[in-house]
């Protein structure tokens, strides 16, 4: 079963730079909207569905990213944003009628993080999301609304939740719950409520952690993925 982690934050927050570290040649990035990445990093290829080539996969299709969940075999995979999986087929079908849609929605939003999960140990996911504030002030993910929430609960489907902070132009990320939002991390796995927004740094401390290859034989994951 694969490691999955929330990354939440409002944008501009730091949530994408977090990856400006990572090795692009270990890691899959899923994007739900194609946008430039904002560092300078030399690896990041756009795949290539003739060649079966690249690193970098622009889709918002739920059925495509469980697919690509199931064939690449980078250890590291990132999901940003995830909140756009649902939002863009909200309002490619918002000429629908009745509640049925978000049923669907909302389904596939589950099959994507049930797939997340269902990868190789040695796998790590890491899902980037926006944020929202309930009814009752609670800093959460943020989804589609009242509707979907009622179906399905995303940080109770994780077990590291961390949230961005941002302060005097310090980009930082929360690893313990404030009280008022949904972060959370294992015992002893982050010494300081504040850690730099270095996603490379907290997949060292989960892979410690949880006692996981970093990198497992290149041989497991380094070959042509089927077409996504």
């Amino acid at each position: 079963m694969s490691l999955v982690t929330l990354i939440l934050g409002e944008s501009g927050t730091g949530k994408t730079a977090s990856l400006r570290h990572l090795d692009p040649q270990h890691v899959l990035l899923i994007q739900a909207i194609r946008k430039p990445l904002p560092f300078k990093v030399a690896g990041w290829k756009p795949y290539d569905k003739e060649t079966r080539q690249g690193n970098l996969l622009v889709t918002d299709k739920s059925a495509t990213i469980e697919r690509a969940l199931k064939t690449f075999r980078q250890p590291i995979v990132v999901i940003d944003d995830w909140q756009y999986i649902l939002a863009n087929e909200f309002m490619e079908r918002s000429d629908e009628k009745g509640y049925e849609k978000f049923s669907e929605i909302g389904r596939h939003a589950w099959d994507v993080l049930r797939a997340a999960a269902k990868g190789p140990s040695w796998r790590r996911v890491y899902i980037l999301a926006h944020t929202q504030s309930d009814d009752l002030g609670r800093t959460k993910i943020k989804t589609i609304g009242k509707m979907l929430d009622e179906k399905i609960t995303v940080e109770g489907m994780v077990t590291i939740c961390l949230r961005t902070h941002v302060a005097d132009s310090v980009y930082q990320f929360s690893t313990q719950n404030s009280g008022n939002d949904t972060v959370k991390s294992p015992m002893g796995m982050f010494e300081d409520k504040l850690i730099d927004n270095d996603l490379d740094v907290v997949d060292d401390a989960i892979c410690a952690y949880y006692e996981i290859d970093k990198y497992p034989e290149l041989a497991e994951y380094e070959r042509e993925p089927e077409a996504a």
